[in-house]
């Protein structure tokens, strides 16, 4: 049985386990790898590594050194910034520097909020976008572009008086 007062190493928690964090990042290094379709096999050999190793990046349980990260930012075709994106508080207070001063009081600053709450580096929009190009028929994909853009101009549809809203259903 593992002790609890244990200090964590190598950015593991206390009890030994993998940093939220890390686990954070490697479920989005398999989400950016699933959205191109690709196998851990191929991913594997664009970066030089075996499948196995990518399972372990993507379950935390390796951690992603400074120069991997940037390998799977180029390779997967997405800034680094997205490995981070949508982490919940509680695990970004999480990180090893939590960790080793238990005392420290962190908060996120407003750099990560506003990036959280930038449109375009949310999961939806890498999703939509990844869609919209797949459409095979350009013109249908272009009557929808100009559709979406539409509504987003609509006064009507963009006013904030949610009775409006419920009137036009």
């Amino acid at each position: 049985m593992r002790s609890v007062s244990r200090k964590a190493s190598r950015g593991r928690t206390p009890l030994g386990e993998p940093n939220p964090i890390d686990i954070h990042v490697g479920n989005r290094i398999r989400m950016r790898r699933n959205l191109l379709g690709w196998s851990q096999e191929k991913l594997g050999s664009l970066l030089g590594l075996t499948f196995q190793q990518i399972q372990k990046y993507e379950k935390g349980l390796n951690r992603v050194s400074a120069s991997r990260l940037w390998d799977f930012s180029v390779v997967l075709e997405t800034p680094i910034s997205f490995f981070y994106e949508d982490m919940d508080k509680s695990v970004a207070q999480q990180s090893p520097r939590m960790f080793s001063n238990p005392d420290a009081d962190y908060q996120l600053n407003e750099e990560m909020e506003a990036f959280n709450a930038d449109p375009m580096q949310r999961k939806e929009t890498l999703e939509l976008v990844r869609a919209y190009y797949k459409i095979p028929n350009r013109q249908a994909a272009r009557h929808l572009y100009e559709l979406i853009v539409a509504m987003s101009k609509s006064p009507y549809l963009n006013s904030k008086d949610k009775t409006e809203k419920k009137e036009a259903f």
